[in-house]
């Protein structure tokens, strides 16, 4: 299992994430592209709540496919075209991922590669041997 590092020598998190993830190399490691609120037929959620939700969606089924779930990510990206958005992003995650808290990075951003996505996550996701 992974330690999840929140050493008193740096500020505590200000919200639920990890400072930093201390895993083994023999891990199952997988590295999740940007997942965005797309449904597999195509349609998009819309909406920041309703995208966010369909992203978290997707990052479990890629999850699934490598038989892991969300206690398996050590690290998140949020990239975030929605200004302001970063408290409903946040409260879905936390809600999400419950006491789990990988690595997190949360970035604003001017666009996304389709002008209707408000959010992508990227990540990583680690099974130990």
């Amino acid at each position: 299992m992974p330690t999840f590092l929140n050493p008193p020598t740096l500020a505590t998190p200000g919200s639920r994430f990890s400072q930093g993830v201390l895993a083994r190399a023999d891990a199952r490691r997988l590295i999740l592209s940007g997942q965005v609120a797309t449904r597999p037929d195509g349609s998009m959620a819309q909406g920041l709540e309703a995208q966010t939700n369909l992203v978290f969606d997707n990052i479990e089924a890629l999850l699934a496919a490598a038989d892991m779930d969300l206690s398996h990510l050590v690290k998140l990206v949020i990239y975030c075209a929605a200004p302001g958005g970063a408290d409903v992003v946040r409260a879905i995650r936390n809600k999400r991922l419950g006491a789990h808290a990988p690595a997190s990075t949360f970035v604003y951003v001017a666009g996304l590669a389709n002008p209707a996505y408000l959010v992508e996550i990227e990540g990583e996701a680690l099974q130990e041997a």
